[in-house]
């Protein structure tokens, strides 16, 4: 099936014979139907797409858009791509701050005849910095038999259908990535990528590998072979509720579709043609633009409403307050929550099924206690039967702005699912224009993640640079599948970077008075780019008990041994430092 794709495809080069040979969508008659019906005001920044828009003119507005965002790594400017339901005969390159996603019920509803990728041609192939962009909810056929998408973090591929090969990298490096209830007919070769992360999806092979590839509930997986290859391989997904999406029916309402929980689930979550879950209709939501005040949205909050964010930047004096079990906070195009004044960007009591999914929360100047709380401290609801979700929620401290903030993401409630979260704390900015905003005193960030909440689960977490712990977990019966975390590039000194009397700050901490936390393949790396002789005595910190497991566990020293890691896991495991960058260890408290 395919071979490499091509850098660039082009609309025209598409044979005729493979489009009339591709497999038509499920649903034939709702683009026809839906012109019957007035499409929503999403605003300036979303493209709607009809099968009956001309090709070429199609086209033309689809590479303005990549060619503005190709390179727009620290831009305020956000897209969504939204292709209604029929075929549609297209080349989509997706660039920085853009989401493109297909509006059926099923992704064969929207079947795109061409190929949607991601490229580093505007890094010379390095795809190590293509963060922020998104794909979901559509079937690509390429001609060629595969596709490309290379990318690091906050860049998902959701939903998707792909008839090929899907190849992760573009000859640079690469340093994602999440894949999700996709069906990849081919075989997926990884490339340069340094670690990825694949759940509840189908595959027919996977080529490739690094540092730490982990597959959950995936269908053709790779067996289980860490540290050499380091594959890491468990058959089904315990608790997972997928991210909410758009779609038009074939009356043409528009709705949000909200997935039902699922447990020990294995494959995709529609593979069966029966997608379970909600639909909500469009109207229920309030549609919410740029520029408008926090109380505003809080009014249409308080009175029941949903919540859509259309693409942009909102600038909060006050957080988004979610006080109703069962809301939906859906961001279309990387929609933006930035905190100023030092407020807080989303606050959720202590109630079920909530479901905040497609956004970037941005720290502002003054410093924030904490940018998203979900259950006030001292939460004590049980929420198992219905678990608030948190879906591609990606996190940033500077880079952009100057940004401040002592915790990016505080979780107080019980039974909440993390599906694919990057918490970052920035360790470049835009050099081009002269915002670096970055800095070990610029730009702070202490904390990126913290678990007060019993019975949370976090898969696909990747969080990154911050000054004391990145993550530091306190509750009982954690669960993390695949954590991902450099520690901060830029602690002027060891004697800058103590925590208490012990080297340095742990990547990954678990409380002494946790008897239950489980953790299975975790990669952290040293970067110490400002203190070189830096050491940091833990990868990870955790209480010496049974019931406290780490799996498939893997430190590096980067740029050829710029720090040291001394030990894995509390004191075990051999120093990653120059000389011997790498090291590993497969289970602590070690098998007997």
């Amino acid at each position: 099936m395919g071979g490499q794709p091509t850098r660039r495809s082009v609309v025209a080069g598409l044979a005729a014979a493979a489009v009339a040979a591709t497999i038509e969508p499920a649903v034939t008659s709702a683009a026809a139907l839906s012109a019957k019906m007035p499409d929503p005001d999403l605003g300036r920044d979303v493209l709607i797409v009809d099968p009956s828009m001309p090709p070429a003119m199609l086209q033309q507005r689809l590479d303005a858009i990549f060619r503005s965002m190709e390179r727009a790594h620290f831009s305020d400017a956000r897209h969504a791509i939204l292709f209604k339901p029929g075929r549609h005969q297209v080349d989509v390159n997706v660039g920085f701050f853009t989401q493109v996603a297909g509006l059926g019920l099923l992704p064969g509803d929207v079947a795109i005849h061409g190929h949607v990728h991601a490229e580093a041609d505007w890094a010379k192939g390095m795809a190590l910095v293509n963060f922020w962009r998104g794909l979901e909810n559509l079937a690509v056929r390429p001609a060629d038999g595969a596709d490309r998408w290379a990318v690091s973090q906050a860049a998902p591929y959701r939903r998707v259908h792909l008839s090929g090969d899907l190849v992760l990298d573009d000859g640079g490096w690469s340093s994602g990535g999440f894949i999700a209830d996709c069906r990849i007919d081919g075989v997926i070769r990884s490339g340069s990528q340094q670690q990825w992360f694949t759940r509840n999806s189908a595959m027919r092979g996977w080529q490739g590998s690094n540092w730490n590839m982990m597959f959950m509930g995936v269908e053709g997986a790779p067996a289980t072979s860490f540290p050499e290859p380091p594959y890491t391989t468990i058959p089904s997904v315990s608790v997972m509720r997928e991210k909410p999406f758009l779609h038009v029916d074939a009356q043409g309402h528009w709705q949000v579709f909200v997935p039902a929980v699922r447990r020990e689930g294995r494959g995709t979550s529609w593979g069966d043609g029966k997608p379970r879950g909600t639909s909500i209709p469009l109207p229920r939501f309030f549609i919410a633009r740029p520029g408008m005040p926090a109380r505003q949205i809080n009014a249409a909050l308080a009175r029941g409403r949903h919540l859509l964010l259309t693409p942009g930047i909102y600038r909060l004096d006050a957080p988004l307050k979610v006080d109703r079990a069962n809301t939906v906070i859906l961001g279309l195009g990387f929609a933006t929550l930035v905190a100023e004044g030092g407020s807080k960007a989303i606050v959720v009591a202590d109630v079920p099924g909530v479901s905040i999914a497609g956004l970037l929360i941005d720290a502002g100047p003054t410093l924030s206690p904490v940018l998203v709380e979900i259950g006030p401290r001292g939460s004590s609801r049980d929420h198992r039967a219905n678990p608030t979700l948190l879906s591609d929620i990606f996190f940033r401290v500077g880079g952009a702005t100057i940004g401040n903030a002592e915790t990016c993401l505080e979780i107080n409630s019980h039974h909440v699912i993390g599906d694919h979260l990057w918490i970052w704390r920035a360790d470049h900015g835009d050099r081009a224009s002269g915002r670096i905003h970055v800095g070990w005193d610029e730009s702070v960030g202490n904390q990126g993640l913290v678990v007060n909440g019993d019975d949370v689960t976090m898969s696909a977490l990747f969080v990154e640079h911050f000054r004391h712990y990145n993550t530091l977990w306190n509750g009982e019966r954690g669960r993390t599948w695949f954590y991902q975390n450099e520690l901060p590039y830029d602690p002027p000194s060891q004697a800058a970077y103590m925590a208490g009397t012990t080297r340095g700050w742990a990547a990954y901490k678990v409380a002494d008075r946790v008897d239950d936390h489980q953790a299975v393949a975790l990669g952290i790396y040293a970067n110490f780019t400002a203190a070189p002789d830096i050491v940091v005595e833990s990868a990870i910190e955790a209480p010496r008990k049974p019931g406290v497991r780490f799996t498939n566990v893997t430190t590096i020293s980067l740029g050829g041994g710029k720090g040291t890691i001394a030990h894995l896991v509390n004191d075990a495991g051999t120093a990653a430092r120059p000389g011997a960058i790498r090291q590993t260890l497969v289970s602590y408290p070690a098998r007997t």
